[in-house]
């Protein structure tokens, strides 16, 4: 071998050493800024999921000296209206009934949705909301009175305020009702 091709050998090897790095360098220039970028996807991400997180509405109730069965139900009217739920659905509500307690006095008020159409302008089956009004005995009358109330079928006690009321609560026991109906035989 002549000095020539090995001086062109040599020459080749460092220009493939060289073509190598170069590649090396763009492939890590490439992978860093994909990085990058997934880095700060995420944490758009995570800023725009913070951001978003839901605000839970709520009315001012009224203190326990202003409480009356009328008021109570069109307080409980109001806080209805602070739902997410679809124009097409109706409610009517109506006053159960007082219960006597060591030291409070509980109203009980029902509520029930349902979703007419010109179609079938009566429904099928409905779902009731129960709601609780507790004025207390022991606590200062200036206090606003308390409210929780609960789905039908359902144990979970809700609070105005601490719980988000769902559309689909009502959509599922309309549903269930109707499934159970059609297995009635009349």
């Amino acid at each position: 071998m002549s000095l020539e091709e090995k001086y062109i050998i040599i020459t080749e090897d460092e220009e493939d050493e060289e073509e190598e790095e170069d590649i090396q360098e763009a492939a890590t220039s490439v992978v860093g800024r994909v990085i990058k970028d997934a880095v700060d996807q995420i944490v758009a991400q995570q800023k725009e999921e913070a951001g978003a997180q839901y605000k839970m509405r709520n009315i001012t109730w009224m203190r326990c000296t202003d409480f009356s069965i009328g008021r109570g139900l069109l307080q409980i009217e109001d806080y209805m209206k602070t739902w997410e739920l679809h124009e097409s659905w109706l409610h009517w509500s109506n006053y159960l009934n007082k219960q006597e307690l060591q030291y409070s006095t509980r109203y009980y008020y029902r509520v029930r949705w349902s979703i007419p159409t010109c179609r079938k302008p009566i429904p099928r089956a409905t779902a009731c909301v129960y709601f609780v009004i507790e004025i207390s005995k022991i606590k200062p009358k200036t206090l606003p009175i308390e409210v929780f109330f609960v789905v039908e079928t359902n144990k979970l006690v809700h609070r105005p305020g601490k719980t988000r009321f769902k559309e689909k609560w009502l959509k599922d026991i309309i549903e269930s009702k109707i499934v159970m109906m059609e297995t009635v035989d009349f």
